[in-house]
């Protein structure tokens, strides 16, 4: 058992040098959003690559038929998928809070040459982080394991993901979220009030120029919220609203792509946006960036490049990191006539994910406000931007 104990650890700091895994997100959205981090670690790992035939993996293909609940599980034939949760919470005081709960798989072998129990065929990261609004003060945690003996996993039968005593599951059609670390954690309900919204076009939502760079993604994007948030050792009973993003697939950036920045919006009046846009190498934004917006009544629409532009404003340096993070953007849909301002709740909102993936970025609680047909309107959200530090995520993901 110390024999494997010391494997464990040595199997986790080589993954760590895979770091790419996250920025993962943040869907966000995008699988740009969110694998965006993945990485090729053809180098580093017996990934899939290195084991098995290109073809072994699964991609993510147009004509996708989508089916719920069965798609909330887990897709072993893909070997990158996540399970993005944000939200927006307040105490019966008043007091506000930002939550982000995210669990990674990232497939290293889909046939295992050995057939032992032990053999790795996939791992799984998840972070953790709780924005104390009212404090201005951010707290997040990761971890990495194997499946081994039931230490981490994902089913493919029924949506259930977990990462030691963290977990995601469906009780009913309510999502139920538990995972703490010390003095902090995170215990809630999340209820769907509209159905499922599928992103991009023909089932899937493409990243890069290559066929492959894709991923099948969809959202929950308006879920009631209720349970406990614990910070400091003080529980607070809270509600609100919370998004769930999935995503899944094998290849998703181009090596030219830098990273993404990633909005999803809950507007006071019934409405949600979707936006992701992804940054070259050269300055560009790549014409593959895109959004969504959904009416009241869960209807979606796809918004593709040019119907939408983003300018941003407020740049925050992190004192750790030293990377320089837009905080506040302008968002503009001229041709539904919505015009949006976001800014940061506070400013330091950065993940470090030390014990994970490695990897370094923004991913916190905004405010949104501004016009829509001419009148205001305001609501609440979560913005997600990769690759202002570290390794740019097209080298990562390609």
């Amino acid at each position: 058992m110390d024999k494997q104990k010391a494997k464990d650890k040595k199997l986790k700091l080589k993954a760590r040098l895979l770091a790419g895994i996250v920025g993962l997100l943040t869907a966000y959205c995008l699988l740009p959003t969110a694998a965006s981090w993945l990485p090729t670690a053809n180098s580093l790992l017996p990934t899939a690559s290195r084991l098995l035939p290109p073809d072994s993996w699964r991609e993510a293909e147009a004509g996708y038929r989508y089916e719920f609940p069965r798609d909330h599980a887990s897709h072993e034939d893909y070997a990158i998928e996540w399970w993005y949760y944000t939200g927006n919470l307040q105490a019966k005081d008043g007091r506000r809070f930002g939550y982000q709960l995210t669990f990674f798989r990232v497939g290293l072998a889909r046939q295992p040459v050995n057939p032992s129990r032990w053999a790795v065929r996939n791992l799984y990261m998840t972070h953790l982080a709780i924005s104390d609004i009212e404090q201005k003060q951010f707290h997040s945690f990761d971890r990495i394991n194997r499946a081994g003996i039931g230490w981490a996993g994902a089913t493919t039968d029924e949506y259930r993901v977990w990462n030691e005593d963290w977990s995601a599951r469906l009780d009913g059609r309510e999502h139920v979220l538990s995972a703490s670390d010390g003095d902090y954690k995170v215990d809630l309900r999340l209820a769907p009030a509209k159905p499922e919204v599928i992103h991009g076009e023909n089932g899937i939502s493409q990243k890069g120029e290559s066929a492959g760079n894709a991923s099948h993604y969809y959202s929950l994007t308006r879920l009631e919220t209720s349970g406990q948030l614990t910070v400091g050792g003080e529980t607070f009973n809270v509600t609100g609203l919370s998004w769930m993003d999935h995503e899944f697939g094998t290849s998703f950036l181009e090596e030219e792509e830098m990273g993404w920045d990633w909005f999803s919006i809950q507007l006071d009046d019934g409405r949600e946006v979707m936006l992701f846009e992804i940054r070259r190498r050269d300055g560009q934004i790549d014409p593959r960036s895109s959004g969504t917006l959904i009416d009241s009544d869960g209807r979606a629409t796809h918004i593709g490049f040019g119907e939408f532009a983003l300018a941003s404003s407020d740049v925050w340096r992190s004192p750790s990191s030293n990377a320089a993070y837009p905080t506040g953007w302008t968002i503009d849909l001229p041709r539904y006539q919505l015009k949006l301002t976001t800014r940061a709740a506070f400013a330091d909102q950065e993940l470090r994910t030390t014990e994970s993936t490695g990897v370094t970025y923004w991913e916190g609680s905004i405010n949104v406000d501004g016009t829509a047909d001419g009148r205001p309107v305001t609501g609440r959200g979560y913005l997600e931007m990769t690759g202002y530090a570290g390794q740019n995520m097209g080298a990562i993901l390609h």
